[in-house]
């Protein structure tokens, strides 16, 4: 019996502990940013975004405007797509990375300059970290909102999905990329305003 024990005792000791079990919250490893967040927008949340900008539009033709909407589940399914892509996606800017490639400046330099330099991204999100995550979260709003609504395929729900996204977008832009184009905080101004009148006038019928 001592024999048997000893042994026991010396083959526990040579295992290998078990891994302690992963927190809620925690990665289940490292991430490694491979592109620059300018490329990041440029080749996976601009196209994505764009799925659900172009499920719902109006065309003008000879014959009069003609409204296009999803009508195919090949056409709900590019809009589920965009939605996750941009929901999940999102993500991936609160892992810090260059704001753009190397050499890229913007269009930070000379007099009529109306960009924000990458270096000077980079000193304003630092400097607030909180409106930075509050962007990301905007965005990540609107693409569950999509999902909700291609699960649904509630085609009368896209157009103020679209204005959503567009606002959420924009709203991102003049903050942290071209805050000196006048010509995009007016139009932001518009849609607030167009989105504001179109809501009174809802309220009244």
């Amino acid at each position: 019996m001592a024999s048997s024990a000893s042994g026991s005792s010396s083959g526990t000791s040579s295992a290998v502990p078990a891994p302690a079990p992963t927190r809620s919250g925690e990665l289940w490893g490292d991430l490694k940013p491979v592109v620059s967040v300018k490329e990041l927008m440029k080749d996976m949340l601009d196209p994505a975004a764009d799925n659900i900008f172009d499920a719902v539009n109006v065309v003008s033709t000879r014959q009069g405007t003609v409204e296009r909407t999803p009508k195919t589940e090949e056409d709900w399914e590019k809009i589920r797509i965009g939605a996750v892509t941009i929901a999940e996606g999102v993500y991936l800017l609160k892992i810090p990375r260059p704001f753009a490639p190397d050499g890229d400046l913007n269009n930070s330099t000379g007099p009529d300059a109306t960009e924000l330099s990458p270096s000077q991204i980079k000193a304003k999100i630092e400097a607030d970290t909180v409106l930075w995550n509050a962007k990301i979260e905007a965005l990540r709003n609107v693409g569950l909102e999509v999902i909700e609504i291609a699960n649904k395929k509630k085609v009368d729900e896209l157009w103020d999905a679209g204005d959503n996204l567009d606002r959420a977008c924009e709203g991102c832009h003049v903050e942290y990329w071209y805050p000196g184009d006048k010509a995009a905080l007016e139009k932001l101004d518009r849609q607030i305003e167009e989105q504001y009148q179109k809501s009174r006038g809802e309220k009244k019928r």
